[in-house]
């Protein structure tokens, strides 16, 4: 008898704890259906769409002359910046934050590829597009690998309450260790800081 209700409540722990990790995995589905519901390509966010979520001008200025060693093609620049921008902004990230994890991830090289096989900007696994989005996403588009990563990064944040050194940590594939997070963090503080982030 004690034997079989041993069992019973293992196997209810045991529900309740998949239940649970499905949800937490549906959540990050709902939260990014996005992908599936809206092509994604490598056609950067228009002046339109920028002004709609900022009327802040000056900030598309400042740093556009801080990302000229990085791009020099004007055009080139503010599109990518414009993009940076609105992905961060509907992920409820720092603009600046993502402009530092481009420069310690990939040093502004579209077509980075790691050691491990992370791609573009941000330097996103293939596997998340089976997780997350679908096999005709091209992670070196630049809108599709800015809405990844910020996705992901979010989602990081979430799980870890806010908490940017543990986030960074496990976007990087590199929790507890605090190398990378201290590059993105002088990075965000050095070069891409703006009045009014959040670092």
């Amino acid at each position: 008898m004690y034997f079989r209700l041993t069992i019973v409540i293992l196997l209810f722990l045991y529900s309740a704890t998949a239940f649970t990790n499905q949800q937490r995995y549906e959540r990050l589905i709902l939260s990014t259906q996005i992908f599936t519901q809206a092509v994604i390509n490598d056609t950067a966010v228009t002046h339109q769409e920028y002004v709609k979520l900022s009327n802040d001008q000056a900030w598309l200025a400042v740093m556009n002359e801080r990302l000229k060693y990085f791009k020099p093609d004007q055009n080139e620049r503010n599109a990518f910046l414009r993009t940076v921008f609105y992905e961060a902004t509907r992920a409820g990230l720092d603009p600046q934050l993502i402009l530092s994890i481009i420069q310690i991830e990939s040093g502004f090289r579209k077509y980075a590829v790691s050691h491990a096989g992370a791609r573009g900007y941000m330097q996103i696994m293939p596997f998340w597009v089976d997780t997350i989005g679908d096999t005709n996403h091209n992670l070196f588009h630049l809108r599709v690998n800015l809405r990844y990563g910020c996705m992901i990064l979010r989602h990081y944040l979430n799980k870890e309450n806010g908490d940017y050194f543990r986030a960074l940590g496990r976007y990087n594939g590199s929790l507890g260790q605090p190398e990378y997070p201290r590059l993105v963090f002088k990075a965000w503080r050095d070069t891409w800081y703006y009045p009014g982030s959040t670092v």
